[in-house]
């Protein structure tokens, strides 16, 4: 049941990613580019799954588990620490250079999208160096 349920919502939100624009770089870029010919459509977009998502948590947070009896393994960590800092430069300066983040990047791929191919083989190379570098770690 599990399975299914992870299916479905990750069909489901690929599906709004193709419907809200997300993922097409050049709207994504468009949404990046204040000083030239910004769009803000993806605003309302961000905003929508913001109103859909705070709800949602504050239910599930509540409830204690998820729809299907998992257990919740949310973020306990509250503070803004160097590893954030760099985390989010990192990938704010991915998503603006390419025009993809990790979700969109792997629904552009599944429409045979030739730049999401390389964004997401620098994505697996970037994570498999992380956990290479977590392991050296004392």
């Amino acid at each position: 049941m599990r399975v299914i349920v992870s299916l479905l919502a990750g069909l489901l939100f690929g599906l709004g990613l193709l419907l809200s624009g997300m993922a097409d770089p050049g709207k994504v870029l468009g949404f990046l580019d204040l000083a030239g010919r910004w769009d803000p459509s993806l605003a309302f977009v961000m905003a929508g799954a913001v109103g859909v998502a705070l709800p949602a948590f504050a239910w599930v947070r509540r409830r204690g588990a998820a729809l299907c009896g998992a257990p919740l393994h949310l973020p306990v960590a509250r503070r803004i620490d160097r590893r954030l800092l760099a985390g989010s430069l990192l990938f704010g300066a991915g998503w603006g250079l390419a025009g993809f983040c990790p979700g969109p990047a792997l629904v552009a791929l599944g429409m045979g999208l030739r730049p999401a191919l390389l964004f997401v083989a620098a994505m697996a190379a970037g994570m498999l160096l992380f956990e290479a570098a977590q392991r050296r770690r004392p």
